[in-house]
């Protein structure tokens, strides 16, 4: 985040800082984006702006508000990207890029299984903007028995999909995705068919990080990719507060725990993961006192955080030297 002064016009200076910047044109059209362009670039869109392919229609008078909601919570997701140094280029620029489609349905009813299905395909990430509405959100979350269900979750989720396609499919981690994850080639559809119509295996939880990574390799994945990022960013946030855990009425000092890493930029899984369970047994604990349901609603069995690991090594075997700033 930066505090901006006015350099002349339509430039702006970040304080203490030489550079200079214009406004995102999704910020002087629209007032829904808090990003800034680099007054030497030849675009009018931000680094996040600018992989949008189609947005909401803005006749509607709701669909503006879901727009701004999306667009918040896919910073958050490119924040991430960004900071884990993975490439990030508009699909309309690159063959290999990312979009993203934001869709609303032509009848007014949400369902799981509407005309307008969130996923990714060929670097194409679309979304339902009836996902932005918290209350349609919390019927679905209900309805699909989901412990977790946002916004972010499933930008999160999506990416994974794109950078199993970007980072896995065609290299040398393919064998040992397989070895650890199972055979992806297996039908795609016949298997979230039958997800869909028997459930998952009673003993998913010893194997997967939700019901729904149980369904096929590629969800397996991308459940595991989304957690990945839930954990490095959330940690990152304890780093910056400088939080510590020293539990009173522990018996030992197995919880004690400093958040003294930075998890976009540790090498060490194991310290990282060993960071986070304190972190998130304090976050339970604190949403329990105020009455709401877990914030962290996952076990993670062994089995899980080796595929968590293996996320984390894709990952680390795969920064860019150096990507886009971003201003915001």
């Amino acid at each position: 985040m930066a505090a901006l002064a006015s350099a002349g016009q339509t430039l702006w200076s970040p304080v203490g800082d030489d550079g200079l910047y214009r406004l995102c044109a999704n910020y002087v059209d629209h007032g829904v984006c808090n990003w800034m362009v680099h007054a030497d670039d030849d675009t009018r869109f931000c680094v996040s702006c600018r992989l949008n392919r189609t947005i909401p229609d803005l006749r509607y008078k709701n669909n503006k508000a879901l727009w701004q909601t999306l667009e918040a919570e896919k910073r958050w997701l490119l924040y991430s990207l960004l900071r884990l140094g993975l490439a990030v280029e508009p699909l309309s620029q690159v063959s290999w890029g990312l979009a993203f489609d934001f869709l609303a349905e032509a009848e007014p009813t949400f369902h799981e299984h509407g005309r307008v299905l969130t996923g990714h395909s060929q670097g194409l990430i679309t979304l339902n903007i009836a996902e932005a509405d918290p209350v349609v959100r919390e019927r679905m979350r209900n309805d699909m028995a989901e412990p977790y269900r946002t916004v972010l979750g499933h930008f999160r989720h999506e990416s994974g999909h794109y950078y199993w396609d970007r980072l896995v499919r065609d290299g040398s981690w393919l064998e040992p995705f397989r070895a650890l994850f199972g055979n992806e080639t297996r039908n795609y559809g016949q298997a979230l068919d039958a997800h869909y119509r028997a459930g998952p295996p009673a003993d998913w939880t010893n194997r997967f990080i939700s019901a729904y990574a149980s369904t096929h390799p590629w969800e397996d994945w991308a459940e595991s990719w989304a957690h990945y990022l839930h954990i490095c960013d959330t940690l990152e946030t304890a780093f910056a507060f400088g939080l510590r855990m020293q539990p009173r009425l522990a018996k030992s000092d197995i919880l004690d725990v400093s958040t003294d890493i930075d998890a976009y930029d540790h090498e060490d899984f194991q310290r990282v993961i060993a960071h986070w369970f304190p972190l998130t047994l304090a976050l339970n604990s604190l949403n329990r006192s105020m009455g709401h349901e877990h914030a962290y609603p996952f076990v993670l069995a062994p089995k899980v955080i080796d595929k968590l690991g293996f996320v984390h090594r894709v990952v680390r075997a795969s920064r860019q030297p150096s990507g886009p700033s971003i201003k915001a």
